[in-house]
């Protein structure tokens, strides 16, 4: 901790951005809606675009604007300087925000909650999808990306944790070529191309790039070279925009994303079932696999006309997952192979729009309808044990256990954005949510927000909003526990009570202050309690999470965050902490451990996912076209040990990158970076196979080397 406190000092402070349209407080690095694009070097009617696009963005902005919530957004310059630049994996762009805990399995947790966070891709929902270890996100075609965070204004519905807001590259911003190629430690390779335009008033944009290394997910060992860890990915996205006239435009955006990885693998493990006549394997040659696949298409109609503005989009998303086990080896160590295949498919609607009734008041609303429909197939092969759950049989069972559902999740929102003087802005409203799945659900729930500017520089916030989280559809497990009876999958606890959506009172205060000119800094406090919280894990040996209920819960904390943006000099420190814990596991009972589900019950227990303080920093220094930045994070460890009564050890690793760009012509450029990842090559673990729904070790990325070339024309 205290390395990492004297890192913060040396090199400063970072980024806030409390966004609210009546009461714009916006740090440096944030990205103006209006900031200049690439200047266009073609006719009138180019120039006619990309300022009609302009205009159109700040008209979207200010139909779902985030007011009264916390809003940290970084900008082209930030995405730029942290560690790999635009090739670092996505989640590790938001572990750059405040407040934001690192997991395994390239996970988030922010504000110490697991996951619950909605993604919106240029202000429209991004349905969900299955998570994996693949991220079809990537850093390298956004814009800028925010995160918003506290008491959400009545827009924001289901996942409430946070927003990640995404604004792509486009065609008018972006009228270039880009073509890249990542190499370094780990077998990393990486070709990347990109290429936007504008012809007549169509602006588009495209990417796609490929990736191998060897270090897929998080080694399992304290090893720098991780056994069986290999994986490819290849990823597209596209983005088109069509200007009608001034006040209107069709947005089309898709994806794809195909990953495959290995599962790695521990050496030494012993041999606890046979197989036929085998009892013997070597751990270190154990080969289980999984694919990933993601697609997405969301087209989206958007119209200003006078005080009238509405977007109306349409979408719909596949993603699965296949895990496929090593039959012999996976029974040899754990008497169970599964086999499991999730897919699910989202359509869905959303309708959002403003209309300013007068100069005091601006009246917003809309709605969401999401149809969804999940499968779950499942080939196990057990051994047969008896009562004492000894193996009786050599040869395997093979059990089918499949499933499917079909989920719906519907909300609407009204609320006034009222402003009794220039200071003042007082938002509120409220949203009505419907959950027809595994169970029907429905809340009315209130949200209010009180933004207020004493003096110029200095703005305060004060919120309370009433939250209503359904369950993800493809997490619910929903086994068939008879099946397995008698088996070396047999569930010791039989109960399996319906998992359902959480409710949620909370409470947000901050302050934002400009200290100086290019410095700001804030400091925000949260409080949340919770009834049926939601909570996922990996329960059983298929590297797949399942969700599960607490009865009770709360989580409260605060972040400090500061940001200084002026000339060539750039620097940035969040810090954090929290206490997340729940009681009493109320639903999905058969996952359990029957001693530790008996503690819970009658105590209150960390989260999992719990870390008391996190912290991110970095510094940026620019010299013509040079630019060398440090960055670095801190974690104070997860939780570990028998119901999540220890923690992990704290760690803080630092980064460093030098890159300069080359003008070749006024149309080419070359640009070349050298990147360090953890340059002291701190060795730290993430998780150490212990805790709740934690189903093996994993350590953090050792150090690795990086270079990148890139050409643009």
């Amino acid at each position: 901790m205290k390395k990492f406190i004297a890192f913060g000092a040396v090199f400063c402070l970072v980024n806030i951005a409390r966004a609210q349209e009546s009461t714009p407080v916006a740090a440096t690095a944030s990205p103006s809606p209006t900031a200049s694009p690439t200047a266009a070097t073609g006719t009138a009617t180019t120039e006619q675009v990309v300022v009609t696009s302009q205009e159109l963005d700040i008209s979207r902005e200010a139909i779902v604007p985030s007011l009264g919530a916390t809003r940290y957004t970084v900008g082209p310059d930030r995405l730029d300087s942290q560690a790999q630049g635009e090739n670092a994996p996505f989640n590790q762009t938001i572990l750059r925000f405040p407040g934001v805990a690192q997991d395994s399995f390239s996970q988030l947790h922010v504000r110490g909650e697991h996951a619950n966070l909605q993604y919106r891709i240029d202000d429209v929902l991004l349905p969900e999808s299955i998570p994996g270890f693949g991220q079809e996100l990537e850093t390298r075609f956004a814009d800028s990306v925010s995160l918003i965070t506290g008491a959400l204004p009545a827009q924001f519905g289901f996942r409430n944790t946070g927003v990640i807001d995404i604004h792509t590259k486009n065609g008018a911003v972006f009228q270039q070529g880009d073509a890249s190629l990542y190499v370094g430690s780990f077998d990393t390779i990486k070709e990347s191309l990109e290429y936007g335009s504008v012809s007549g008033k169509l602006s588009y944009f495209g990417t796609e790039s490929y990736l191998h290394d060897g270090i897929g997910i998080e080694n399992p060992t304290r090893s720098s070279d991780p056994i069986h860890d290999n994986t490819d990915q290849y990823k597209l996205f596209g983005y088109a925009s069509y200007i009608f006239d001034p006040t209107s435009r069709l947005t089309l955006l898709i994806s794809g994303n195909h990953s495959d990885f290995e599962i790695p693998n521990t050496p030494g493990l012993p041999p606890a079932y046979t197989v036929g006549t085998r009892s013997t394997f070597d751990s270190a040659k154990l080969d289980e696999n999984q694919s990933e696949d993601s697609t997405y298409a969301i087209v989206t109609y958007q119209k200003h006309v006078g005080d009238f503005s509405f977007q109306a989009s349409a979408f719909n998303r596949y993603s699965a997952i296949l895990f496929r086990p090593d039959d012999v080896g996976d029974l040899i160590f754990n008497g169970v192979a599964s086999r499991v295949d999730r897919g699910i498919v989202s359509n869905g609607v959303e309708f959002d729009s403003s209309y300013k009734l007068s100069d005091q008041h601006t009246l917003r609303g809309g709605f969401l309808f999401t149809e969804q429909y999940a499968t779950v197939d499942t080939v196990t092969l057990v051994f047969p044990v008896d009562e004492n759950g000894h193996q009786t049989s050599t040869t395997p069972l093979r059990i089918v256990d499949n499933h499917d559902k079909y989920g719906y999740f519907y909300g609407f929102y009204l609320q006034d954005e009222w402003k009794p003087f220039e200071q003042l802005t007082i938002n509120f409203g409220g949203r009505l949510d419907f959950l027809n799945a595994f169970v029907d659900e429905n809340q009315l729930s209130p949200r209010i927000n009180v933004v207020y500017e004493p003096f110029k520089g200095t703005t305060l916030h004060a919120g309370y909003a009433r939250y209503f989280t359904p369950p993800p559809l493809e997490g619910v497990p929903e086994s068939t526990i008879a099946k397995f009876t008698g088996t070396t999958n047999e569930s010791a606890i039989t109960k399996d009570s319906s998992v359902t959506s959480e409710c949620a009172h909370y409470f947000d205060v901050g302050i934002t202050q400009k200290i100086m000119e290019g410095w700001t800094a804030g400091l925000d406090g949260f409080y949340k309690s919770s009834h049926s919280v939601l909570d996922e894990g990996q329960f059983g040996e298929a590297l797949i999470l399942s969700s599960f209920n607490y009865k009770r819960g709360e989580i409260y904390g605060g972040e400090f965050t500061s940001n200084y943006d002026h000339g060539p000099f750039a620097a940035y420190l969040n810090a954090a902490y929290e206490w997340a814990r729940g009681t009493n596991v109320s639903s999905a009972q058969f996952l359990f451990d029957p001693d530790e589900f008996a503690y819970i019950k009658k105590n209150w227990v960390f989260l999992d996912h719990d870390q008391r303080f996190t912290g991110s920093a970095g510094v940026s220094y620019t010299w013509n076209d040079w630019r060398l930045a440090i960055d670095g994070l801190y974690g104070n460890g997860l939780r570990r040990g028998f119901a999540n009564t220890q923690k992990n050890h704290p760690y803080e690793t630092f980064n460093v990158s030098l890159s300069r760009r080359i003008k070749i012509t006024a149309k080419t450029a070359l640009s070349i970076r050298f990147d360090v990842v953890n340059i002291l090559d701190k060795i730290y673990e993430l998780r150490d196979g212990s805790g709740i729904g934690v189903g093996a070790p994993q350590f953090g990325q050792r150090r690795g080397f990086y270079g990148t070339v890139a050409y643009e024309f």
